[in-house]
């Protein structure tokens, strides 16, 4: 998640006669905020040519045109290989991206679904959610280089893809870009930044041949916690929320002390990913998913990586521990399709661990920037960090198994 830059809070009405002429998408009839997006702003439109999702690309890190556009060609393409997605529809100048009065704009189908977590899905639900992930990391390295290959629609590949996700998610190609209703929403939570790699690579130029990620220097995590005490020292008066936050700070720290030669080298193995996957950007249809949702995060990143990440989100329980049963069914599934091998989840779990370990955007948040939105995710995020390092193997063979 990018912490650098956040919208205000005072909502902006969007300029819906303009952007829907550029769609002819007929006249508004109504037009509801979606309030789950932290980043974007996105409405639940109806007019008189259907039901949509109108997204406002209003966080500057992403909201480039042409990174948009490029977003836009690569779920299409997705969407052809039969994985779940909603692409936006076309305007009348053949672009995806309506440019009103400075701002970005895209209008997509609304999708009639609803977003669950870990706790919600069975343990068959959890491997199917890993094999999702697995197919999407695949199917990304289809159709992300520029090359001939990636504008072939392989029925084969199609039909690996709906094997792996479950028969009854819909391919979703060209022709029934019809409005068929978006629960899209655009919550965006504890994922890295990862923006688009515009130009990071060339046509066709392999994913491994960009720099190794690094991994965060506990001396920098070190000032951070010292500035945070110092800000939750100066709030007055003092409440249940700071209380938390001055014990974990001060906790992390002692366990940074004592972990900080287990810090991880640089990563390696990157490859196309999502950048934000999470329950908020994935809607469900009764048991199966409907559509993935969100991809301003786009980008070339570790991709076993991903994997934990959404893990530790998805299955994240209120007491700050992971259900690890449903973890090890996710993460099968997710190597089966992904090709991905033990020592792959193995090194993502730690670089993933140790990057929790040094996290506090949250309290950046609240503290830096008074943004309090994220505060409720703080108690079992905060404390996830803690148990993980005390469950590490346990963690780590739930990944790896």
């Amino acid at each position: 998640m990018p912490r650098s830059c956040v919208p205000p809070l005072v909502p902006l009405a969007p300029p819906l006669g303009a952007v829907l002429r550029q769609y002819a998408a007929g006249s508004a009839l109504t037009c509801e905020p979606v309030d789950q997006g932290l980043l974007n702003r996105g409405y639940r439109l109806c007019t008189t040519r259907g039901r949509y999702f109108l997204k406002h690309h209003f966080d500057p890190e992403t909201a480039d045109p042409a990174a948009i556009a490029r977003q836009h060609r690569a779920t299409q393409r997705l969407a052809d290989l039969g994985v779940p997605v909603a692409p936006p529809l076309t305007g009348r100048d053949g672009r995806t991206v309506a440019v009103v009065g400075g701002h970005a704009y895209a209008l997509h189908p609304w999708i009639d679904g609803r977003h669950r977590h870990g706790g919600q899905l069975t343990t068959a639900q959890c491997g199917r959610l890993g094999a999702l992930l697995g197919v999407v990391h695949a199917s990304l390295e289809h159709v992300m280089p520029r090359q001939a290959r990636a504008r072939v629609l392989l029925p084969s590949q199609a039909a690996r893809t709906r094997a792996a996700v479950g028969a009854e998610v819909p391919t979703v190609s060209a022709a029934s870009r019809a409005p068929i209703a978006t629960g899209a929403s655009e919550a965006s939570t504890a994922s890295s930044a990862a923006s688009l790699a515009s130009g990071a690579s060339g046509p066709g130029q392999p994913a491994d041949a960009l720099h190794p990620v690094g991994s965060p220097d506990p001396a920098d995590t070190f000032a951070l916690i010292d500035r945070l005490l110092a800000r939750v020292r100066r709030h007055h008066p003092a409440d249940a929320f700071d209380e938390l936050a001055r014990h974990r700070l001060q906790e992390r720290r002692t366990l940074l002390e004592r972990h900080a030669d287990r810090r991880p080298p640089c990563g390696s193995s990157v490859g196309w990913v999502h950048g934000d996957f999470h329950p908020f950007n994935l809607l469900y249809r009764g048991d199966a998913p409907a559509a993935i949702v969100d991809w301003d995060r786009l980008g070339v990143k570790p991709r076993a990586e991903e994997a934990v990440r959404a893990a530790a989100i998805f299955f994240v329980l209120p007491v700050g521990s992971l259900d690890l049963p449903k973890v090890r069914a996710y993460a099968r599934a997710y190597r089966r399709a992904a090709g991905a091998t033990p020592s792959q989840l193995a090194a993502a779990v730690h670089r993933v661990w140790w990057e929790r370990l040094n996290d506090f955007w949250m309290l950046r948040w609240h503290y830096e920037r008074g943004d309090t939105r994220a505060d409720p995710q703080f108690p079992a995020a905060s404390a996830l960090a803690v148990w993980w390092t005390r469950q590490y193997d346990a963690v780590c063979d739930a990944f790896t198994d």
